[in-house]
């Protein structure tokens, strides 16, 4: 997960959580196990030490041969205390003792938003790991209720442990939020979606909804889309295509964290009305930009907006132009889910969840 220049939500969790844990435990060695040539950023300390092992899993056959000979035989090795896992795999071929961040289960909810090479592998392994797992970590209370119910693991088996933001993310002042907007926006006002475009973020629904919006009260707003696309993404093309209003659509790609930070203060609104979140980074870091927030009303997404974002369904053009227009219609009601949104953020931190991370490690093994 900790690949230079491309961290997304698994690899935030793992680089901030890991990077405060390092250093916070002097006492303990870690070994931190790579696919491919790591870069020297990702080695917080005199404590860590990197592995690199063959072959790179970017692909089933290859998670499997991984997980399954590379990992056992790299922890023969080493004779660790536990193995860590952030992003869900574990190896079933190890009697270490394991702990497995799984983050979501969205795969066991929906069987058209991975390819069927991966929804395969992904049903048919991650029962089998969390069933593995000595603890298992997940990042909220709507995910750890999936893998009761989808899996049946023990509550007392399950910690959570929510998601930060990256503290780049504050408040930008008037002016130099003109200078963004004339830097991605002409500008003008803009809404903002950001994530890695899977077919699960419900980007081509939201595009319908910017155009709706646009057709209804005739603003020049923009919209500005920042992430980079995760396969192909035929829907999307088509509402591209058929959109009256798609020069209005910015796609700007992948940003640096300093860089999106400055988008985000500057935006109107931030539109994350996806199908499935087992957190969402992004809403976060808007509260902590003072950007309002337009989330689903679906998964997880509740239970981290709180009161502090315009909840619609994301299935809903007309509910999510709705939105749309009350926010840039009605400054009040901006400052009041802002002013909201600075609450709601206390409760999610990087501190924090570092903490719980080590927490969950500390109740699965003795390491005193």
């Amino acid at each position: 997960m900790l690949l230079k220049d491309k961290l997304e939500g698994i690899g935030w969790f793992t680089y901030e959580s890991m990077k405060r844990i390092v250093l916070q435990h002097p006492e303990h060695t870690f070994y931190f196990i790579f696919d491919r040539k790591h870069d020297p950023q990702f080695i917080f300390a005199e404590n860590v030490i990197p592995v690199e092992i063959f072959p790179p899993a970017r692909h089933p056959y290859l998670w499997y041969i991984y997980f399954e000979f590379s990992i056992p035989r790299v922890l023969r090795k080493i004779k660790p205390d536990l193995f860590l896992s952030t992003d869900g795999w574990l190896s079933l071929r190890t009697n270490v003792p394991q702990v497995d961040v799984i983050h979501d289960l969205n795969f066991e909810h929906r069987k058209d938003f991975l390819k069927s090479k991966y929804q395969n592998y992904y049903t048919r392994f991650f029962p089998k790991y969390a069933r593995k797992a000595t603890r298992i970590a997940t990042v909220s209370e709507f995910s750890k209720q999936d893998l009761q119910r989808f899996y049946g693991i023990p509550e007392d088996k399950i910690d959570v442990v929510y998601n930060g933001s990256n503290e780049v993310y504050r408040p930008l002042p008037e002016e130099q939020q003109k200078v963004v907007k004339q830097q991605y926006a002409d500008g003008h006002d803009y809404f903002l979606f950001v994530s890695a475009i899977h077919k699960r973020k419900n980007l081509a629904n939201i595009l319908r909804a910017f155009e709706l919006y646009k057709k209804q009260t005739g603003a020049d707003t923009q919209f500005v889309v920042v992430g980079a696309r995760a396969g192909k993404q035929d829907e999307l093309d088509e509402v591209l295509r058929s959109m009256t209003f798609a020069k209005d659509v910015r796609f700007v790609g992948r940003l640096s964290a300093e860089d999106l930070s400055q988008v985000m203060a500057s935006a109107l609104a931030l539109v994350y009305a996806t199908l499935f979140e087992g957190f969402g980074i992004p809403i976060v870091e808007a509260f902590n930009a003072e950007t309002a927030v337009i989330t689903s009303n679906v998964t997880s997404m509740p239970e981290v907006a709180g009161d502090a974002a315009l909840l619609v369904d994301p299935i809903s053009v007309e509910q999510i132009a709705d939105a749309m227009t009350r926010l840039a219609a009605d400054e009040n009601l901006r400052q009041e889910l802002i002013a909201k949104g600075r609450e709601q953020r206390k409760l999610f931190s990087w501190d924090q969840t570092a903490q719980r991370l080590w927490d969950c490690v500390m109740k699965s093994i003795d390491l005193s």
